[in-house]
C-alpha cells in the first residue's frame, strides 16, 4: 500500500476494506518516517500491531 492512500484511509471515518495477512484490518495510526502501521485486527481490537505500510493490502470493492 502507499503511504499517502493509508493516510487517506486512517483519517476516514468510511471503513476501507484493507487487509493483513488476509485478515481484515483497521488502521490507526500512519508513520511517515518508519513507514510503519499501527493496525488491528477487526475482531481483535486489542490485538493491536505495528507492521510495515507495504504489507497491506486494499481489497478493490467490484
Amino acid at each position: 500500500m502507499k503511504m499517502q492512500r493509508a493516510q487517506e484511509i486512517a483519517a476516514s471515518p468510511v471503513m476501507a476494506a484493507v487487509t493483513y495477512n488476509e485478515a481484515p484490518v483497521y488502521i490507526q495510526h500512519v508513520d511517515e518516517k518508519t513507514e510503519k502501521v499501527r493496525i488491528y485486527p477487526l475482531d481483535q481490537p486489542e490485538n493491536e500491531l505495528e507492521v510495515s505500510l507495504h504489507e497491506l493490502i486494499e481489497q478493490k470493492l467490484h
